[in-house]
């Protein structure tokens, strides 16, 4: 039997095809091409990119794309509700990690709003934003409800 197609609400839509993967895109080339200000802005503080911090930068930058493309491009691909909440469960361990990554810079990172630089809101608020998104995807928030199936005689 072919997988259910479902149209999904327009939130869900602009946010995890449109909006995150641009997100991410900006991220990428933040990360590869302008690596002394991507580093600066993650630490609060001018650091030199080292050769290694360079391609670990790069590799980051690659990782940022992965994630990008697989949103927009899987997720463009189907309305199977079980691919969605898929990818869309993967993603959200990976803002569990990203948060978690921040935390170094001390407490303060995850709510004074006052502190945060271009790079911060874009490392905690957005990401917030991310995981409630898809924390509601994942609940069945704005998705109606389940199809019943019929049991068999």
């Amino acid at each position: 039997m072919a997988p259910r197609q479902t149209v999904l609400p327009l939130p869900y839509r602009a946010f995890f095809l449109i909006i995150e993967p641009i997100s991410a895109l900006v991220g990428a080339f933040y990360a590869h091409f302008r690596q002394d200000e991507y580093l600066g802005m993650t630490v609060h503080g001018a650091s030199p990119v080292a050769l290694g911090t360079s391609i670990v930068m790069t590799q980051l930058a690659n990782l940022y794309l992965l994630f990008a493309l697989n949103e927009a491009l899987v997720l463009r691909s189907t309305g199977d509700l079980r691919v969605w909440r898929t990818v869309l469960f993967g993603l959200l361990v990976a803002d569990l990690g990203h948060l978690y990554s921040v935390g170094s810079l001390g407490s303060w990172v995850y709510w004074d709003a006052t502190r945060w630089n271009a790079i911060d809101w874009g490392n905690v608020p957005f990401v917030y934003l991310g995981a409630s998104m898809r924390i509601a995807f994942l609940a069945g928030v704005g998705l109606g409800a389940p199809a019943k199936t019929k049991k068999a005689a």
